[in-house]
């Protein structure tokens, strides 16, 4: 079975085509720029070189059938005719409480989507029009939408609904809901795989750690608590967003600075996090050189980093009475020594301590934990693109 998963932003189209049976990745590529000037394609056959063509991309629609096209290639495509595409599985940023897993797609989760918009105006918008364009250039494949809310969506009530009156709940749905749910679903799982115990034993903290970053304390297999909120602004410090922050700053700076409303989201969403404390960059490679050179900015900013991400740690394993693994995932967690090292420092009176030399990893699954760590402490390359491949096998089939 071979099954194309699609993340579409709204000027990007990122894709992959697995071969399900071997759950490998036959063909992958990024669609960019659509309907801005200096649009093209990057297409990569699995062990061949990169082909590049940049193209007048005005829509989604246009972008879908290049992505067909480049698979039907003769020379780097890796499909002979379209009969042998069997479905198309969609990421959705936002389904609010309307999906607790993902689903196939029709038209009444369509018409369910679209009511989720005012929750993602900027996802949920560019995730519709990937799925439609798809309906109008495979109108037969199936379609299923895996949805980055529904994994929180096992989170009780008290620790998803805010300290402000009850009815906006009720009449807005404003409450936490929390994002990242397929990398945390995938790396609690695959942790339990790779230590060889079952999911339903362990108390686990998965810390999606990148550009924007989430921690999920993940009870059973059953997310619990997640740190980022009714908008991924929440939460501990990002490349360019806030995270926590006192909500009463947002009228003072407004004020005092003579900003409105979209100025101040503006600011804490595009202007904070590591940029705004560093003062340098929102990449974190950045800033781990120039604090190795003595950058009093940038060092303040990992630690305000590490220290928020080690709050959360010791509040999820007090939520869940204990704790029993803790993963680092994502670009930053897969690939920082530095943090990962930082944030596990003084963590030691919890059962949580990691070898040097076996932190010395990137990009690849690893038990960093020291001799005799009660906790173990886990590397594991998140893989988004996969759990949404599985979800559309298992749909589609059930079909």
């Amino acid at each position: 079975m071979k099954i194309l998963v699609i993340n579409c932003g709204s000027s990007s189209l990122k894709y992959q085509l697995f071969d399900m049976d071997k759950e490998s990745v036959l063909a992958k590529g990024l669609v960019e720029r659509i309907g801005i000037d200096g649009s093209r394609i990057k297409h990569t056959k699995t062990g061949m070189d990169a082909v590049l063509q940049e193209t007048s991309i005005p829509d989604h629609k246009v972008g879908i059938k290049l992505v067909i096209e480049a698979l039907l290639d003769k020379g780097h495509g890796v499909l002979s005719s379209l009969d042998e595409l069997s479905a198309v599985g969609h990421r959705v940023v936002h389904a609010g409480e309307k999906f607790a897993s993902s689903v196939r797609l029709d038209a009444k989760v369509m018409a369910a989507l679209k009511d989720c918009i005012p929750l993602a105006p900027l996802h949920n918008p560019a995730n519709i029009m990937g799925i439609e364009a798809v309906s109008e250039v495979l109108p037969s494949v199936p379609q299923v939408g895996v949805f980055d809310t529904a994994f929180h969506q096992s989170m009780p009530e008290h620790a998803f609904i805010y300290g402000i009156p009850y009815g906006y709940y009720e009449k807005y749905k404003v409450r936490r809901y929390g994002f990242h749910g397929t990398s945390h679903y995938y790396v609690s799982h695959r942790a339990a795989e790779m230590l060889g115990r079952p999911i339903e034993k362990l108390k686990i903290v998965t810390c999606h750690l990148g550009n924007g970053s989430s921690i999920t304390a993940v009870d059973g297999g059953r997310s619990v608590d997640t740190s980022m909120g009714f908008t991924p602004l929440a939460g501990v410090l990002m490349g360019t967003r806030c995270g926590d922050i006192d909500p009463a700053l947002i009228p003072f700076i407004a004020q005092a600075e003579k900003l409105d409303v979209k100025d101040v989201d503006i600011l804490l969403n595009k202007k904070s996090g590591i940029l705004g404390v560093s003062g340098l960059s929102s990449d974190l490679r950045d800033i781990e050189d120039a604090a190795a050179r003595g950058e009093a900015r940038s060092k303040l900013a990992l630690a305000v980093l590490s220290y928020g991400i080690r709050k959360y740690i010791g509040a999820y394993a007090a939520a869940m009475g204990g704790i029993d693994v803790l993963v680092f995932t994502a670009g930053v967690g897969e690939n920082s020594a530095l943090i990962r090292s930082m944030v596990c420092e003084g963590l030691e009176f919890m059962g949580i301590s990691i070898d040097r030399e076996k932190n010395n990893v990137r990009g690849k699954e690893a038990d960093i934990g020291a001799e005799g760590s009660k906790v173990r402490v886990l590397v594991v390359p998140t893989n988004e693109e996969l759990v949404i491949a599985r979800d559309t096998k298992r749909l589609v089939s059930e079909a």
